[in-house]
């Protein structure tokens, strides 16, 4: 916990006033990321000839594309995402996308024209079922947790009084390694992850960061490793080593979880 005098009061200024403004999408146009639940029935995925749009999984997948598809549809499978762009305009035909690990197979009725349309992200979700303690608990998965809400839970642990810390129903803690990682380029800066937790399909992840230089550093997104939705900083300037802000904190959120995102 980063709780000295100093840091209490960083935090109650930030908290209320500059969480939304800090905080920074790592994907592009991830603030209009589909959310779509797969519940057997093929996902509808109209793509627009040359443009190129991604959806997300839960897990590493491979895409089967039929035999005709092949020439007009390429398709790339990267940690989980899968990139989709079209070279000419073809009907609705069934694609099946299988995760390689556990093999749960998904379904899509793919189409492209040359007619502009939305080509956002889509994150394909499979809705876990609430165990029969957690829902007596009270830990059932809560609706609509939103990017916002998460990092300020995510805060509020980390730097607010014990007095103002509580639970909230359906952000579950999850493990994670405390062993320092190379999150952000340029070797300048330690990285310890603190805590996890999963909440409604996301992952949060709470990673302290040090600088460890004689000189000032600027945080961008940009120089972080891994595949993020979002990533946002407690601070964006860590000051030269030694310094009582020489440290800060980074919420991350991702698809999976951090050990598989990172």
């Amino acid at each position: 916990m980063l709780q000295t005098g100093h840091w209490k009061l960083r935090w109650m200024l930030w908290l209320g006033l500059t969480l939304c403004l800090l905080q920074v999408p790592v994907l592009a146009a991830s603030e209009t990321t589909e959310r779509i639940e797969w519940k057997k029935t093929p996902i509808r995925l109209e793509l627009t000839v040359g443009e190129e749009r991604q959806v997300q999984f839960p897990a590493s997948v491979k895409v089967g594309v039929p035999g005709n598809l092949q020439p007009l549809l390429r398709t790339q499978s990267v940690n989980g995402t899968v990139y989709l762009m079209a070279h000419a305009p073809f009907e609705s035909t069934r694609v099946m996308v299988q995760e390689i690990e556990g093999g749960q197979i998904y379904l899509f009725d793919i189409s492209a024209s040359k007619k502009s349309g939305q080509n956002h992200p889509i994150q394909v979700v499979v809705q876990e079922a609430s165990k029969p303690d957690d829902l007596n608990n009270g830990s059932a998965v809560a609706s609509n947790i939103s990017y916002v809400a998460l990092t300020r839970f995510a805060a509020m642990q980390l730097y607010a009084p014990a007095r103002l810390l509580s639970d909230r129903p359906g952000i579950v803690r999850t493990p994670v390694s405390r062993d320092p990682i190379d999150l952000v380029r340029g070797g300048a800066i330690d990285a310890i992850p603190l805590v996890a937790w999963r909440a409604e399909g996301y992952y949060l992840t709470a990673v302290k960061l040090t600088n460890r230089s004689d000189q000032p550093q600027i945080l961008d997104p940009r120089n972080l490793r891994g595949a993020w939705l979002t990533a946002t900083f407690q601070h964006h300037r860590l000051l030269p080593k030694g310094d009582e802000a020489d440290t800060t904190a980074v919420y991350l959120i991702s698809a999976r979880p951090f050990s598989v995102s990172f």
